[in-house]
């Protein structure tokens, strides 16, 4: 860990962060880097990458890379000496997404009562429901959930669980959630627990563990993952789903999108729907 932890921000106009963003996650050296792009002033065009490293070199690493992009202005700021993470979710406000309504604690009395409301705590886990992908995710299933239920659910890439709980919320009777994360899991059982919904949640890299393999075939898969692995999982998934299943897929930038979607195209697959978020895509796909 850095001894004293810092944020390095990247400004730029969009095509650059999106382009800087999708490098960052090709490079293995920058692969578990945990960052954010968004937005920043829509009159001036500014879009902005946040990122957080967790060591010396992960943050060396970090500016030699954002560094070649020249139209990237970079700052690096020093964090204060908190539990800062705990302090940005206590003032994160709830989401609405479709049906559903993610809170955390600090926001437990202010659930409607015409919503699927799911309380979510972070902690360490990715998966707060205001990620651009994870409400992307959230308002794909909404639609579905117009035409059919789904009985059986995998969500690989769990996190802190909030869409296998969704889809426990909804009405669907097995849900399997993994993450290689052993905190995520972890997080998302309790968050399951909270929320009075049936799932398993179990570490796995893959599709191979028993768990996952027990509950298939699945009428849906949730993978919210990142743009490369999810081409590396698609012929797994593909196995994974009943003929006519649905797969909703995100944690990939929309200049990211052609190229996973021509992966699941591939192997048999046809595009329903493709929602957009901030920078981000969200991919509705039918085996």
């Amino acid at each position: 860990m850095t001894d004293e932890p810092v944020q390095i921000i990247a400004r730029g106009p969009r095509s650059v962060a999106e382009s800087a963003a999708s490098a960052m996650d090709g490079d293995p050296a920058l692969e578990a880097v945990t960052y954010s792009i968004i937005e920043e002033d829509e009159t001036r065009g500014l879009w902005r990458i946040d990122a957080f490293p967790t060591s010396e070199a992960e943050a060396d690493d970090l500016r030699r890379h954002l560094s070649t992009f020249d139209d990237l202005r970079l700052t690096v700021e020093r964090l204060a000496d908190a539990d800062w993470l705990e302090m940005a979710l206590s003032g994160l406000p709830p989401v609405r997404a479709g049906r559903f309504f993610v809170y955390g604690m600090h926001d437990r009395g202010r659930t409607p009562v015409n919503a699927v409301n799911l309380r979510i705590e972070a902690g360490a886990a990715f998966g707060t429901g205001h990620h651009g992908t994870t409400v992307g995710c959230l308002l794909a299933y909404d639609a579905l959930l117009k035409a059919r239920r789904f009985p059986r659910v995998l969500d690989v890439g769990t996190g802190t669980g909030v869409l296998a709980i969704a889809a426990a919320r909804t009405g669907s009777r097995v849900i399997v959630g993994t993450d290689i994360d052993p905190v995520s899991v972890r997080i998302a059982r309790e968050n399951a627990r909270i929320n009075h919904a049936a799932g398993r949640f179990v570490r796995a890299n893959g599709l191979a563990h028993p768990a996952v393999r027990a509950g298939a075939p699945y009428d849906l898969v949730f993978a919210n993952i990142l743009a490369r692995p999810l081409v590396w999982l698609a012929s797994d998934i593909r196995g994974a789903l009943k003929p006519g299943g649905a797969a909703v897929l995100s944690g990939l930038l929309r200049s990211q999108a052609r190229f996973v979607l021509a992966a699941y195209l591939s192997r048999g697959f046809r595009l329903e729907r493709r929602l957009g978020r901030d920078a981000w895509a969200t991919l509705v796909l039918r085996r």
